[in-house]
């Protein structure tokens, strides 16, 4: 099954966050040889949103991104506009209509997603292992103050960049996930849900996550308190992990059949599948133990 990680720095400084969840991801990469994705969390650029466009997975992407570069032109304050293989990556000012935003961009062309949004979140995902996605975005550059990783073998939908994860929660800026596991009532809530509008970009079971928490923290509740209500609201086999720019946590449902470790030192708290990865990218002498049944825990800065 799909292998999922986290790190989180506890001074709040800009930590070598890349390339601690990139050595993470490595040691985990026999178990999801589909695809690797990060979410990193850098540090603010003066109020503005970083956001990041999927051109789409072949084809003539250099012309898609000329078609993203022209519609910009609508909105004040873009700046830094650039593409790096499948994606397009640019800044707006922090009083952009992002809604707004992703429905000009993704209007034009099928195969556009607004992949992720924030002051400090930058989604990069792709098929393939860790080590590609390392080759391609050089993703052990970023240093930041956390990030969530993830590796994933495809059980019940397509090998593509949109279902590879970490998953953005599309329209809360800054809330990223990774999850292992199967949600069961997924149908259900799905169904729900598109019939109060909201869209699904795909048929992965994990992205009902995204949207769930996203619900949640519009509603005025912590991390902490949407993890405790989605033991409650969401049936399954599950162990995830989820981060917002200033909170970082894991979830771990009733049955517990998904494994999950944790490891919380005086500089910072680790999360993975497995110990080797924590092993594998932290050197030095602290305990690992098993996230526990409906455990849910969260650290602010």
């Amino acid at each position: 099954m799909c292998g999922i990680v986290g790190f989180f720095a506890k001074d709040g400084g800009q930590a070598e966050v890349g390339q601690t969840i990139l050595g993470m991801l490595r040691a985990l990469g026999c178990r999801g040889p589909d695809s690797a994705g990060v979410a990193l969390f850098g540090a603010p650029d003066d109020g503005r949103f970083v956001v990041r466009v999927k051109l789409g997975d072949e084809g003539d992407l250099e012309s898609r991104a000329r078609q993203i570069a022209g519609r910009l032109e609508a909105f004040h304050g873009v700046s830094q506009f650039s593409t790096t293989a499948s994606y397009a990556r640019f800044l707006v000012g922090g009083e952009t209509d992002l809604n707004r935003l992703t429905s000009s961009i993704e209007s034009l062309d099928k195969d556009f997603e607004v992949v992720s949004i924030g002051h400090r979140l930058e989604i990069v995902k792709q098929t393939g292992s860790p080590e590609n996605l390392e080759k391609t975005y050089c993703v052990s550059r970023h240093k930041g103050t956390h990030g969530l990783g993830h590796t994933r073998l495809s059980t019940e939908s397509r090998v593509d960049l949109s279902h590879s994860q970490p998953f953005w929660s599309h329209g809360f800026p800054d809330l990223a996930i990774v999850h292992n596991g199967h949600i069961t009532n997924y149908h259900q809530l799905r169904r729900r849900y598109e019939q109060r509008g909201v869209r699904f970009y795909t048929e992965n079971d994990s992205e009902v996550v995204a949207i769930y928490l996203a619900e949640q923290l519009r509603k005025g509740s912590s991390l902490q308190e949407a993890f405790e209500r989605m033991l409650r609201d969401l049936d399954g086999s599950y162990s995830c992990l989820a981060a917002t720019d200033s909170e970082f946590g894991y979830v771990k449902d009733a049955f517990a059949l998904k494994p999950l470790v944790m490891t919380e030192a005086d500089d910072f708290v680790a999360v993975a599948t497995e110990e080797i990865a924590i092993r594998a990218a932290l050197p030095g002498a602290y305990s690992v133990r098993e996230a526990q049944v409906k455990e849910v825990r969260v650290w602010q800065r």
